[in-house]
């Protein structure tokens, strides 16, 4: 049983750990709301890197968002948290691969793995919390800039230039922000799955330790103890 939810624990980390690599890398965070857009209006859509826009000939055409300055502090903490659970998910996959119990390396024993898998299992919890941190305060602007766009039609703000409503411009979820979700829950899942394994493997490690002691031959001694008379004897 403990092993199954150890693998299953990895799987589902590592699923976790490219879904919010690829939410990280996708332009398409908060896309402009086309409610109400004649077919021939310009679309926008703006990520954590880039913002684009596509023209009404259908050329695509995205702007770098390079440096740090100019930025305003909450899009970039949404940046560093996914970046810091992109870090936390490899390395937490790495260890959790080296882990497994169907992977021999040398003569590592139950316990060393078992500390591994409950390493793995608090790295991914900790990623899974950067990642869902970072996505609800990234939609958390969206929605403070949609409601204050449609009570306020001259409002120009949002997060720094990540979130930039101009005019009547308003901007809603993007299908990133739901990769980033359904990364971070499959991250968390795998994390409380690793952590659970490590009770039933340290257990198992525990008693076939105890198991060993039990039937380690106990005439060892008495032997050694013999030996030592009759060398003297012969003395």
């Amino acid at each position: 049983m403990a092993t199954a939810l150890q693998t299953g624990g990895f799987v589902l980390g590592l699923l976790g750990g490219a879904a919010i690599i690829a939410a990280t890398g996708m332009n398409n965070w908060s896309v402009k709301d086309r409610q109400g857009d004649v077919v021939t209006s310009v679309y926008t859509y703006k990520g954590l890197w880039q913002n684009c826009e596509v023209g009404t000939s259908g050329f695509t055409e995205c702007r770098p968002l390079y440096g740090l300055l100019g930025f305003s502090g909450t899009f970039q903490a949404v940046r560093a948290l996914m970046i810091v659970g992109i870090v936390l998910g490899v390395i937490g996959a790495m260890i959790a691969l080296f882990s497994l119990k169907c992977l021999k390396m040398g003569s590592m024993e139950d316990s060393s793995k078992a500390k591994m898998t409950l390493t793995a299992g608090v790295m991914f919890i900790i990623a899974g919390i950067c990642a869902i941190a970072g996505a609800s305060i990234y939609a958390n602007q969206i929605v403070a800039s949609f409601m204050m766009t449609t009570y306020s039609p001259n409002y120009g703000g949002g997060m720094g230039q990540g979130i930039e409503n101009g005019g009547n411009m308003m901007y809603t979820f993007g299908p990133a922000l739901f990769v980033a979700w359904i990364g971070a829950a499959l991250l968390l899942l795998g994390g409380i799955l690793k952590c659970v394994a490590f009770r039933g493997l340290h257990y198992t490690g525990v008693a076939y330790k105890a198991s060993q002691a039990q039937n380690r031959p106990v005439y060892d001694d008495h032997h050694a103890e013999d030996g030592k008379r009759e060398n003297q004897k012969y003395v």
